[in-house]
């Protein structure tokens, strides 16, 4: 009974980390607010934002994979659309996710969000028609000031995870409708619209707004006549 129950308990394991990093960064953690909170720090004030245009970037130097094992050593992997072009496909759904998170901020200073993927890794499907496992979920985001472009709000990595169903869960959901694809995108509307109107708890203490760095290319000089 005992080594019964402990080969349970590591299917279990393996099932909860199909697709998880070592190293995965994690909301499991007190945010710095709640520790403030609990030491009767001062607490950092809330802005809103007027969120005119969501840029995103979805880098072709990420890696994808299709192959179908448990977890794929790739950046992208994608299959609830037909095998094609997974940046483009990806890309729609991050477009519209971000859209309708920020959808309702419309108060406020005028900004532009630049957002570059880093790490979009749904479940094969061995994956999901078994263990089930994590939506690897990871992007940058960069807040700009809409009218001259300056830098608000510095690059941040955002990582937010989301529980992958897997096996009689994953074909019930489906049959409610809950795709991939369906929660996926609900949740990323959550995220940037939690990102976008929580505390600026994280903003470096010393950070100035500022104009992006340029480089200007060396002109060379005319040829002497």
């Amino acid at each position: 009974m005992k080594l019964g129950k402990l080969f349970l308990g590591m299917v279990a394991i393996a099932a909860l980390s199909a697709c998880m990093k070592p190293g995965e960064v994690t909301r499991a953690q007190p945010s710095n607010l709640e520790l403030g909170a609990a030491s009767g720090a001062q607490q950092p004030k809330s802005v809103e934002y007027n969120v005119t245009d969501v840029r995103v970037t979805v880098p072709r130097s990420l890696t994808v994979s299709e192959a179908n094992s448990l977890k794929p050593r790739a950046d992208i992997v994608w299959r609830e659309d037909p095998l094609g072009d997974r940046y483009k496909q990806v890309q729609v759904i991050l477009d519209d996710a971000f859209d309708r998170g920020v959808s309702s901020l419309n108060k406020g200073r005028p900004v532009v969000l630049e957002i570059t993927l880093q790490e979009f890794h749904a479940l094969t499907q061995r994956t999901r028609y078994t263990y089930g496992g994590t939506h690897a979920l990871r992007f940058d985001l960069t807040v700009l000031d809409a009218k001259t472009g300056m830098i608000l709000e510095p690059k941040r990595t955002i990582q937010n995870d989301l529980r992958a169903f897997g096996g009689e869960e994953a074909l019930a959901a489906e049959a409610r409708g809950e795709t991939q694809k369906v929660r996926i995108t609900a949740h990323l509307a959550a995220v940037i619209y939690q990102e976008m109107t929580r505390p600026r708890d994280f903003l470096p203490a010393d950070f100035v707004p500022h104009m992006p760095q340029t480089t200007v290319a060396a002109v060379a000089p005319e040829a002497a006549q």
